[in-house]
Order: C-alpha cells, then sequence, then structure tokens
C-alpha cells in the first residue's frame, strides 16, 4: 500500500473461518512502522471493525480507513 495513501491505515482480509486479519501501518514522529491484528468471531471488537470497514466476506480484502 502506498504511504502516500492518507485516508486509509492498511488492509483487512477475511478468512474462510471468519477470522479478520489486518495489515496496519503507524506513522509517529515522521517515522513508519506496522502491525498484525486478528480479530476471531466472538471477539468483543468483531463487529465493530467489520462495521467500521464497511463490511467483508471470506475470502475479500479491503482497505481499511483511519479510525
Amino acid at each position: 500500500m502506498p504511504t502516500e495513501d492518507k485516508e486509509h491505515i492498511g488492509t483487512a482480509t477475511m478468512r474462510d473461518d471468519g477470522t479478520l486479519v489486518l495489515n496496519l501501518r503507524v506513522e509517529m514522529g515522521g517515522g513508519l512502522g506496522g502491525g498484525q491484528k486478528r480479530y476471531r468471531r466472538g471477539d468483543p471488537h468483531y463487529d465493530e471493525v467489520i462495521e467500521h470497514i464497511g463490511g467483508i466476506e471470506p475470502g475479500e480484502t479491503k482497505l481499511v480507513p483511519r479510525f
């Protein structure tokens, strides 16, 4: 993902088992880093994350807008 994209912070992919895998970038103090976060069904934030990215289906990858 291009670092000049200021509207999105990464990508979200839904696996076949429903697990959400977020690959996110973090920009702080002129530096750039990143990390991965996984949400499984039953996680208290699972539905909130799906709503934030505008819905997602198994096998789909979408951009994650800034929170």
